[in-house]
């Protein structure tokens, strides 16, 4: 694996060399600064509001973590959900279009090198994000009382979803030689393992016979399932398997469908 870090390196340096990390970096703090400030003005005014109203053990329930960063971290969780596949799509896509990853695949590099590499440039450029995007919940501690645990669980429930975006985008990108195609197939997959806890509440409410166990199936494969738990600052050991499974299963097809190259 030494040369894991090098691919690594040059990854992430071709996307800073490109005006796409700069383009994503920026459209991202944008979203980001007017997602949080829409949602500190909707909270003074809801507690204006109760005020108003002399609604005082309502006023005693509010909480920073619930009525602003949870929900923050909930729009960006889908911000990432389309900002990551654009990632993601060039990691093997790119070398397919320029013959270049048949060189690699000859090179002294294994497979697993070249993928766990690429794989991490994805992660390095995400957590960038997460950093970025974690200024301005740090705005809150200056002027306001919030969890640090529950900011901080939903921190890292941030970041885990965001890799666990990445190594989908990479499988996407390995299967293709397009990049537009790996970008809707990222896309289309991250979308189908979101919405999975809608279409369980959806079955649920349909009152199947069978849809108790498909139910709670569809919610354990479930990505906002289990990033909801962590928003609300709970680190079970079930959501961060879970996050592990997928990245380490996704790294598995990614790495078999780079390999199947050699065969064509």
């Amino acid at each position: 694996m030494k040369h894991v870090g090098a691919i690594a390196g040059r990854e992430l340096n071709s996307l800073f060399v490109s005006p796409v990390a700069y383009a994503v970096m920026t459209l991202f703090a944008v979203l980001a600064g007017f997602f949080f400030l829409s949602g500190v003005l909707q909270f003074q005014e809801y507690v204006i509001r109760l005020q108003s109203f002399q609604a005082m053990e309502q006023l005693e329930e509010l909480n920073l973590n619930d009525h602003v960063i949870a929900p923050f971290l909930h729009v960006m969780s889908v911000v990432l959900l389309f900002l990551v596949p654009g990632i993601t799509m060039g990691l093997f896509a790119s070398e397919k279009t320029n013959g270049t990853l048949e060189l690699l695949l000859t090179s002294p590099i294994t497979i697993w090198e070249l993928v766990l590499g690429k794989f991490l440039a994805a992660v390095a450029f995400i957590a960038i994000l997460v950093l970025l995007l974690a200024l301005f919940p740090a705005l809150l501690f200056l002027y306001g009382d919030p969890e640090w645990g529950k900011t901080a669980a939903g921190m890292l429930g941030l970041l885990l979803i965001g890799i666990a975006y990445a190594s989908i985008g990479a499988f996407a990108s390995s299967v293709t030689q397009s990049q537009f195609v790996a970008f809707f197939l990222a896309f289309v997959l991250l979308l189908v393992l979101w919405m999975l806890g809608f279409l369980a509440d959806l079955g649920a409410a349909g009152g199947a016979a069978s849809s108790d166990n498909v139910g709670d199936l569809l919610r354990y494969l479930s990505m906002a399932d289990h990033f909801e738990g962590m928003v609300m600052g709970l680190l079970d050991t079930k959501d961060l398997a879970y996050f592990g499974v997928i990245v380490v299963a996704f790294l598995a097809l990614t790495k078999a469908a780079v390999e199947s190259v050699r065969w064509r």
